[in-house]
């Protein structure tokens, strides 16, 4: 995909995993800065991170209000022109009426207030900047709810967060900030191969192709608002 804007410095939430880790590769390839961020147990992976790559790192639990704010006085935030916000999580396998009692808060906190948190921490100096660019992730199901059967709770907190996504990129939109959400369906991770053993994994998203998406959202001055679908051969 071609790169309409230069990459400035983008953090990336939940650089440690599989997905975060493909999206700062793609950062660094396409020249950008980034400081990559995750939970305080995930410091070896982010160490690993910054030796291959040469990101700056943090520890932070995206969904705590004040660690953003420790962030941004210790001087780490800024300047930063762009920020993926790829932390959340998955919990499934059983209908509704089976489901443990807390998944669907324990959801919630990851995938909805996370990014609520997040975007009140990145929007106001993008917006005081008048540019810049935020990606979300979320799912395939959060606009196929069928499509997240066995997993209800978990597709509620994706179609919510889509929804605050856009209504995010509309109340931006003037300021010259651009909000969009990438939807995967299954991405290739060794996590997801051990919990579906039986299934076909090359039809699957690849971590890469994801983050070749994401850095089209970052870098494209004209989408804002966009749930951009990334479902492999599923």
């Amino acid at each position: 995909m071609a790169v309409h804007l230069t990459l400035g410095r983008t953090l990336v939430t939940g650089a440690a995993g599989a997905l975060g880790s493909a999206v700062c590769r793609a950062l660094t390839g396409a020249g950008g800065a980034v400081l990559a961020l995750d939970r305080a147990e995930a410091a070896p992976r982010l160490a690993q991170l910054a030796a291959e790559l040469g990101v700056e790192t943090g520890t932070l639990d995206v969904a705590d209000a004040g660690g953003w704010e420790r962030l941004a006085v210790a001087g780490r935030l800024q300047p930063f022109s762009g920020a993926v916000l790829v932390a959340g999580g998955w919990r499934g396998g059983a209908p509704i009426t089976e489901a443990p009692p807390g998944e669907l808060e324990e959801l919630l906190q990851l995938n909805l207030v996370s990014a609520w948190v997040s975007l009140r921490a990145v929007l106001p100096p993008l917006c005081a900047a008048k540019d810049g660019a935020v990606v979300v992730i979320g799912s395939r199901s959060a606009v196929e709810p069928a499509s997240g059967a066995g997993s209800a709770a978990y597709t509620a907190s994706k179609a919510a967060l889509l929804a605050l996504a856009q209504a995010a990129a509309a109340e931006v939109r003037g300021q010259g900030v651009r909000v969009n959400a990438v939807l995967p369906s299954v991405i290739d991770t060794a996590q997801n191969r051990a919990a579906m053993p039986d299934a076909d994994p090359s039809r699957w998203v690849s971590p890469d192709a994801l983050a070749a998406s994401v850095l089209h959202l970052l870098t494209n001055p004209d989408v804002s608002g966009a749930a951009l679908p990334v479902y492999g051969r599923l």
